[in-house]
């Protein structure tokens, strides 16, 4: 572990340091004027955010989506003013007029930075700990990118090296996911990741030693990280020469992502709120934030004092961003004439379009067959992974149950890993036991672009991930679930480990696609449709939760219309139907068995098979009456899960079969009779709904 840093070439001026006091001085003035937000950790960090911006990233303002670009994540997304501000000092786009805005309607300044809403802002940060595992997962992706497109350049001479920077507090590293993350990053010798940590021993509820004691350095060092602190000068000040010298220094080490361990003062200068909490949340005040601009040679009269001199300056960072786009795209020309059939691939995958004729690689299933969803799902991923080179994923050590590993002889490790399969540049990710941090790398890997990721674990450890899959859906990225073991069909492994209440309480995520396959034919249609759903126009792509059975089902004739979400699978014989059974997954099949007993008694029974109810909600008016015509208001659901999702498909006249309590241990098909998941059941619940209709 390294203490001090000894050299740097670091060039810093006068007008470097008023630029960062006029950082600090915003970023009071932005709080102070709409009233409420965190003054203190922006104040505070200036000094490194403006060194990473203006000194050592490599980008370019006037192009924030480069390929070429280092990566930034705030982690500690509450200090969004730390990056607000410089997005506006280096020329991303953001004016004076969107800082005096922040935190206000429709502003380019929200109160947490936010993908897709603020030129500059590479991931919706504000959760503790999410920024760190995106950053995690976008060093995962940009070594995987090297491996498709420049696998045999020397380290730090393809124009797919960069490196991906964070900062992170210390409620970050308290959240567990951090750690998940970091274990991650240390295990895969993630050499172009660096961590900076605002080691400022302040939270909410006061100093940090309220609630953590242990040696975070040692800990970073434990994971396998290369570990450096930074020491402040003797007036309390983050030392920009001193800070500049550590990131070289991160940057050399190519072989352990780096964590720099920067001791920091909270809301320093301000000479009365400087290290205490109040600092972090609250606004100065109006005598303090005057105080804090007499210490730094600002006028106490005057709000977002910026002085024109300053701006130019830092504003310098385009033409060196310029310059760089430049020089880099001169070393990407010339990897295309070199690599031509490689950039002909990059191209189409850069588009976000797919290999010709990969369709035809998709298996098809046998009727009558029974299969597990989870088994023809992973016949899906080992057929397409030779066609399909941008898509890789794994499970959370759960491969083997959830059919996940697209290439058993090719993991994701680093070359030095002793298993015989590791490649660094592997298609199969061994995300170990870290659901919560698998969810949110999968969001960074997505973020970074130019992969096709997906991941998989038990459907009731979907709980672990819930707050990244619902940032996945906020930032419409286009990750993908693999969720098995859906129901108490999964059996003897008890109600700990069998999902009642999680398909509603997935659906009740906007924009997440949750796709329960009947059976083996729909699982190829599901995946076949996720994969042309793909797209990296914000607003436009969708993650989807793919969940599948352990046990094995019938195998229907494939339908087409799966991909709307919900369609016909047996219609009425003998006239129109006087009933609809409408059934998920593995209830599909009891739906079927009651339609037999019903169309015996002369009941005309129609069998609607709906995967995705957000696809089925996507189709026109007239699609969805033909599936479930509103004439017809006799109708049950059928689903192993609480009933939440269904009542608006089956109307007042309608039965559910549903699950409304926690399941048992035994085995699934003894459960399924048990707590009334069986064809007679259905049969019974829709003659309860024959009679409903007609009162």
């Amino acid at each position: 572990m390294s203490t001090k840093p000894t050299t740097t070439d670091l060039q810093w001026t006068e007008l470097d340091q008023r630029a960062v006091d006029t950082a600090r001085v915003l970023a009071a003035d932005a709080v102070q004027k709409v009233g409420n937000g965190h003054p203190g950790t922006a104040m505070s960090l200036a000094p490194a955010a403006y060194t990473l911006f203006q000194k050592v990233m490599r980008h370019d303002p006037a192009d924030a989506d480069w390929v070429g670009r280092d990566r930034f994540v705030l982690s500690a997304g509450h200090s969004s003013l730390t990056l607000y501000i410089q997005l506006y000092l280096a020329g991303f786009g953001l004016q004076l007029d969107d800082l005096k805005a922040f935190r206000t309607w429709g502003s380019k300044t929200p109160g947490h930075p936010e993908y897709g809403h603020t030129t500059g802002v590479e991931t919706t940060t504000g959760p503790l700990g999410q920024g760190v595992a995106n950053a995690v997962g976008m060093a995962m992706a940009s070594r995987f990118e090297r491996g498709l497109f420049d696998p045999e350049a020397a380290a730090g001479t393809s124009p797919f090296d960069h490196h991906i920077f964070a900062i992170a507090g210390d409620g970050c590293l308290q959240e567990g996911i951090s750690s998940e993350a970091s274990s991650m990053a240390g295990h895969q010798k993630l050499g172009n990741l660096v961590l900076l940590w605002d080691d400022n021993h302040i939270s909410i509820e006061g100093d940090t030693e309220t609630a953590v004691s242990e040696d975070t350095m040692k800990r970073y060092e434990a994971y396998g990280w290369h570990v450096q602190r930074v020491e402040p000068k003797e007036n309390g000040d983050l030392d920009p020469e001193a800070l500049f010298a550590a990131i070289e220094a991160a940057k050399a080490e190519t072989e352990r992502p780096s964590f720099i361990a920067m001791r920091s003062i909270i809301a320093w200068p301000a000479p009365n709120a400087q290290n205490t909490e109040a600092a972090h949340g609250s606004a100065l005040g109006d005598d303090e934030v005057a105080a804090t601009k007499r210490v730094l040679g600002f006028d106490p009269e005057k709000s977002f004092e910026v002085a024109d001199e300053v701006i130019a300056h830092t504003r310098e960072a385009l033409d060196r961003g310029r310059e760089a786009k430049a020089e880099w795209e001169k070393s990407f020309a010339a990897w295309r004439t070199a690599n031509p059939q490689r950039a002909a691939e990059y191209d189409r995958i850069e588009a976000t379009d797919l290999p010709e004729g990969w369709e035809s690689h998709l298996p098809t299933f046998e009727t009558g067959k029974g299969v597990a969803t989870r088994a023809a799902s992973g016949k899906v991923l080992q057929a397409l992974g030779p066609v399909i080179p941008e898509l890789w994923g794994g499970s959370a050590d759960l491969a083997g149950s959830n059919n996940t590993t697209i290439d058993k002889t090719s993991s994701f490790l680093p070359a030095d890993n002793p298993l015989p399969e590791a490649d660094p540049y592997g298609r199969t990710i061994h995300f170990g036991i870290r659901e919560h941090s698998m969810a949110a790398e999968m969001n960074g890997i997505a973020l970074h672009g130019n992969t096709r990721i997906y991941g998989g674990t038990f459907l009731v450890f979907s709980d672990y991930m819930r707050n990244s899959v619902r940032l996945s859906a906020l930032m419409h990225l286009p990750v993908t679930y693999v969720w098995t073991h859906d129901s108490i069909g999964l059996g003897e492994d008890g109600p700990t480990h069998q999902p009642v209440e999680h398909l509603a309480a997935l659906r009740a995520i906007p924009g997440l696609n949750v796709v329960r396959p009947a059976d083996a034919n729909e699982t190829v249609i599901a995946w076949r449709e996720i994969l042309k759903r793909y797209t990296k126009v914000f607003g436009k792509g969708a993650p989807h939760g793919l969940v599948l059975t352990r046990q094995g089902v019938p195998t229907y004739e494939a339908n087409e219309d799966a991909a709307k979400g919900g369609y016909v699978l047996l219609d009425a014989e003998g006239g129109r139907p006087q009933v609809i059974l409408i059934g998920t997954g593995s209830e599909v099949q009891l739906a079927v068995e009651a339609r037999e007993q019903l169309q015996a008694a002369g009941i005309p029974t129609r069998v609607v098979s709906m995967p995705s109810v957000e696809w089925f909600d996507e189709q026109d008016q007239g699609y969805k009456d033909s599936v479930l015509p509103p004439s017809v208001k006799a109708r049950v659901a059928v689903e192993a899960g609480i009933g939440l999702t269904w009542h608006r498909f089956v109307g007042d006249a309608g039965r559910i079969v549903s699950l409304e309590h926690f399941g048992a241990s035994a085995d699934g098909k003894v459960l399924f009779r048990e707590f009334g998941f069986t064809g007679d059941a259905v049969a019974a619940a829709a003659r309860e709904s024959l009679a409903a209709a007609q009162r």
